[in-house]
């Protein structure tokens, strides 16, 4: 078993006692009269020797220094006396009270009170003089006092710790707070640039390639058209979003969102870009009039809806993508329908990053998210998910709830 280390400081203070304790005794003064001694000589400093030899180990074992000092200040008082015995001894009760366990702690304090009491009243009694009283002031001091002043001192420095456990705590949530913030804030990047570029990227991939694979100049002018249609159009958007994450000004005003109205225009480029695939598309807003849904649920909803019409673009067979809104039950609901099965001719890759951007989006407004081939029917574009000609009808489909209180009242 390993002996705890002493600390410098016990070393230090129980050199300087000891040395002021031997010249106290050199020069002949003691606290007691010499009625009051019976051995005479060197014995005096036994106790001032033991005392100061507790002093060492006053941190690393408190209480049993404080239990054998107090048998060696009372072995003081059958000598003449030395001061720096009595001094060092409240030291140890200090010590005691400061390093010891909290059962130490909270005990010392409550018997040097009792024991500062009943040596008042046990002198007085004997006594029956009013100078008594100043016996029983002199224990105070050297018992209760330091015992006190020590729990004060512990308490501060229990409460300076909680303070920077605290405090460490409140800066590891903050540091948690803050990664958190940041990945939030790069998802929420990432699904916005995905959404904004990867429409156009997609009609440029899937034009250039119709032409280099197609030997046709009328075929070929078409798609360089609608190429630069979509390059134009993306480098506008990419300078936007460039222009925000740049923005310094500190400005907390939010930037103008797509809306719901601009649906129609966004479906109308659709079409110019999926014509050359054998692509239509059409748009059904079954919403009641003059209808305005709070911004976070038209972003979403305007977002999906451009997403899969990039799907639509990239993955889509010849036919039909119907575009539907509804608006019932306190929720608006998203539904892109397009033709599922084995396209011919160019195709852009695609990554599955769509759909969980989507994905993301519908459950961050609590809704409900689903995206997959569904069965065949004769309605075109309908709830049912089938096309005209029996094919299978790949169906996104988003529900997002909108409280009563929420809906922004009509311009």
């Amino acid at each position: 078993m390993r002996l705890p280390r002493t600390h410098r400081d016990d070393v230090l203070i129980a050199a300087a006692g000891l040395a002021c304790g031997l010249l106290l005794w050199s020069l002949g003064l003691y606290t007691q009269g010499p009625g009051t001694e019976l051995p005479a000589g060197p014995v005096v400093v036994a106790p001032l020797a033991v005392m100061t030899a507790l002093a060492v180990v006053r941190r690393t074992m408190p209480r049993t220094a404080l239990l054998a000092g107090t048998v060696a200040v009372v072995a003081d008082q059958f000598t003449r006396g030395n001061l720096i015995t009595v001094v060092m001894f409240a030291d140890l009760v200090y010590a005691a009270v400061v390093y010891g366990p909290p059962a130490s702690a909270r005990r010392i304090p409550v018997t040097t009170g009792l024991i500062t009491i009943a040596v008042t009243l046990g002198f007085l009694a004997w006594y029956r003089e009013p100078e008594a009283l100043l016996i029983g002031v002199v224990t105070g001091l050297i018992t209760f006092f330091p015992a006190i002043t020590g729990a004060v001192v512990r308490n501060h420095r229990e409460a300076a710790d909680a303070a920077r456990l605290r405090a460490g705590q409140t800066a590891l949530l903050a540091e948690m707070d803050r990664r958190n913030a940041v990945i939030a804030e790069r998802s929420r990047m990432a699904r916005e640039l995905h959404d904004l570029v990867a429409g156009h990227l997609s009609a440029i991939a899937i034009h250039s390639t119709a032409a280099l694979s197609l030997d046709d100049p009328k075929t070929s002018r078409y798609a360089l058209g609608v190429i630069r249609e979509n390059s134009v159009q993306g480098l506008a958007e990419m300078r936007r979003l460039i222009g925000l994450l740049r923005d310094t000004s500190g400005h907390d005003e939010p930037a103008a969102a797509p809306t719901l109205d601009g649906l129609e225009p966004l479906v109308r480029q659709a079409g110019l870009n999926g014509s050359a695939g054998g692509l239509t598309f059409r748009l059904v807003d079954d919403r009641a009039p003059d209808t305005r849904l709070p911004a976070p649920v038209e972003l979403a909803a305007y977002r999906i809806v451009q997403e899969s019409l990039t799907n639509a673009l990239k993955h889509a067979d010849a036919g039909e993508v119907t575009v539907r809104l509804e608006s019932a039950d306190h929720a608006l609901t998203v539904q892109v329908t397009s033709p599922f099965g084995a396209r011919p001719g160019p195709r852009a890759p695609g990554s599955g990053a769509g759909l969980v951007g989507m994905r993301e989006r519908v459950a961050l407004l609590g809704g409900e998210f689903e995206a997959g081939p569904d069965g065949g029917g004769t309605d075109g574009g309908g709830p049912d998910g089938g096309g005209a000609d029996g094919h299978r009808m790949w169906r996104v489909r988003a529900v997002l709830p909108v409280a009563e209180d929420d809906k922004e009242p009509s311009a």
